[in-house]
């Protein structure tokens, strides 16, 4: 099945609805070699966004998104790529949501991804220290400048995004075009319950994260941990923690029962979390992530599960993880 393409929002830029991004392995657990590879499998299968922040690897991970990119030739006019300023550094300059951070934040990105100018820049949380006057007139003239195309808002409260547009509106300065909140089955009523009156009063596009919540829904966490995954790697504690601790071992009757399903339905539990992700029409793309070409490739063709899942299949998904 060809890619779909969906506006983000109300915005006239097309985004593809499953696109790939860096957290957790660029930098970290996988070297550039290996990221091209995942790159070029996601770009080849019609994936047009590359998600990336300052924070991932300590920028590490943008580092070597920009050599891939300047390797792999393609003209920018093709790609879609982000970055998200709150985490840079220990430095009291160094993170944060004020002007001189958020202009710091992106020239250093634009340095490290090797472009001349960024499609989606995030704020990567809300600052509760800085005015959102303030953050909204610095994103805003970083667009009025031309050094990013749209810029908006990420795990903020629907009262924060508001507020960010009333700022906006007020003083004639540039709106926030997405918001990108964790979503999957696991993790629901954010997006359904907080976030979708802001999605239709609005017009804000979704850049959704952690579909698969970090690999519980692939399903290969139910019986035992396997040797070759991340949380096998130094510095991954914190993830295996979530993957086997309390909050994991509770969440596990719920993840047989939809392993169970998917594999009634002949495909995996991965794709059909995927799946479901892409049939809420407040999400203008899924972000997914890998560690190997192979894994890019099977997710790519999440779509083709798309029609599988039926109103009677939905209603079954909604009685085993409700939101």
């Amino acid at each position: 099945m060809d890619m779909e393409y969906r506006r983000l929002g109300k915005s006239g830029l097309k985004i593809s609805a499953l696109s790939f991004g860096a957290w957790v392995t660029f930098g970290q657990q996988i070297g550039e070699d290996v990221a091209g590879e995942c790159m070029k499998a996601a770009y080849d299968a019609g994936a047009n966004f590359f998600d990336n922040a300052e924070a991932y690897a300590d920028g590490q991970a943008e580092a070597v998104m920009g050599n891939v990119l300047r390797k792999m030739g393609w003209n920018h006019d093709t790609f879609i790529v982000s970055s998200k300023v709150f985490w840079g550094g220990d430095k009291p300059t160094q993170e944060g949501l004020s002007r001189k951070h958020v202009f710091d934040s992106c020239h250093n990105a634009l340095k490290r991804l090797q472009v001349d100018y960024l499609d989606l820049y995030f704020c990567h949380r809300p600052d509760p220290e800085t005015p959102i006057e303030e953050t909204v007139a610095a994103m805003s003239d970083l667009v009025r400048q031309g050094k990013v195309m749209y810029w908006g808002t990420s795990e903020w409260t629907p009262e924060q995004i508001r507020e960010a547009y009333d700022c906006a509106r007020r003083q004639n300065l540039v709106q926030p075009g997405m918001e990108q909140p964790q979503y999957n089955l696991l993790h629901r009523a954010n997006l359904e319950k907080n976030l979708a009156p802001i999605c239709r009063d609005y017009g804000l596009g979704t850049t959704i994260w952690s579909p698969l919540a970090s690999g519980l829904l692939t399903g290969k966490y139910r019986n035992a941990i396997p040797g070759d995954t991340r949380i096998s790697l130094p510095n991954y504690g914190w993830l295996k923690d979530r993957l086997t601790g309390p909050d994991a071992a509770a969440k596990k009757p719920v993840i047989d029962r939809l392993f169970q399903l998917a594999k009634g339905l002949g495909v995996s539990l991965a794709k059909l979390s995927l799946a479901w992700c892409l049939k809420n029409p407040n999400v203008s793309t899924v972000i997914t992530g890998a560690s190997r070409a192979e894994q890019v490739k099977e997710n790519m063709t999440a779509l083709e599960v798309v029609p599988l899942l039926t109103p009677d299949v939905m209603k079954q998904i909604d009685e085993i993880a409700p939101a």
